[in-house]
């Protein structure tokens, strides 16, 4: 399975105009025979709205009118694409990615760790479970951006059958470096493909840094994007390598049982609160 990762550089507000451009570069991946395609957080609005107002104004209901033009597009193109856009969840306002595939919507995710940046100085944070979706190309999880600071994500995501776990983010310069190895270590320590899909460009006086990246589940960069341009990486990957959690990575009887030699009876400080909150 090819999976392609669009690393765009939005017009802050311009949403009809992002979504021509991302349709556009939708038929750009399948014509490169990608079968699922990624788009970064806040792909059709961009990020840096610096009101509630600017941020409602940008929302939408979903399923909506953009998630049902992406599924005209994935319909006509026979693949799958995730993208990441701000939700209008009743009164609330969400940062959300959707999953949409050839039949239509197949899920979404609310952003569960807000940072305090941009449009998500607006919005709620998702308190609904984690979950993984069963599709053609394979058992997909999702996360947002600031997510990736949180290992428990991705482990929940991998534990409950993740082949793939995507994070589609607006990851400003200030954590350039956290893109040299958090993928690596997302998905060499769940044994899971992990999808970083990132923008580029200024938002009001902030850079993002692109490096939209592929990890295999034995931590390898597949396909990396540079830091300065929009683009599209493409990288082929094989889900039965994320569904086999014993890793043979030297000769003899040297094994990495990443399931089997887990000891699930020791983490329950994993959900207690912290004991004090460091400044």
């Amino acid at each position: 399975m090819r999976i392609g990762v669009v690393q765009t550089d939005p017009r802050l507000g311009d949403l009809e105009g992002n979504l021509g451009r991302c349709l556009e570069l939708l038929d750009e991946a399948a014509a490169r025979d990608c079968e699922l395609v990624v788009f970064p957080e806040c792909a059709f609005s961009g990020y840096m709205l610096d009101s509630v107002d600017a941020v409602r104004a940008a929302a939408e209901p979903i399923p909506g009118a953009t998630t049902q033009r992406l599924a005209a597009a994935c319909a006509r193109l026979s693949l799958h694409c995730v993208a990441g856009l701000l939700e209008l969840d009743g009164a609330r306002l969400r940062n959300t990615a959707v999953l949409v595939g050839p039949d239509g919507l197949v899920g979404g995710y609310r952003k569960s760790h807000i940072a305090c940046i941009g449009a998500d100085r607006f919005t709620m944070p998702g308190d609904d479970a984690y979950e993984v979706f069963e599709t053609a190309v394979g058992r997909i999880g999702l996360q947002v951006c600031y997510d990736w600071r949180f290992p428990e994500i991705t482990r929940v995501l991998a534990l409950a059958g993740a082949d793939i776990v995507i994070n589609s983010t607006n990851s400003p310069v200030a954590s350039r470096e956290l893109a040299d190895y958090l993928p690596r270590a997302r998905a060499v320590e769940n044994a899971v493909y992990f999808v970083f899909a990132n923008r580029v460009g200024n938002e009001r006086g902030v850079t993002f840094f692109g490096r939209s990246q592929v990890v295999d589940p034995l931590g390898r960069v597949l396909a990396l994007a540079g830091e300065e341009r929009e683009q599209l990486i493409v990288a082929d990957v094989d889900v039965e390598l994320a569904r086999e959690k014993t890793k043979e990575p030297g000769e003899g009887q040297y094994a990495v049982r990443l399931w089997a030699d887990r000891r699930p009876e020791l983490y329950g400080g994993l959900v207690e609160a912290a004991a004090a909150e460091p400044r």
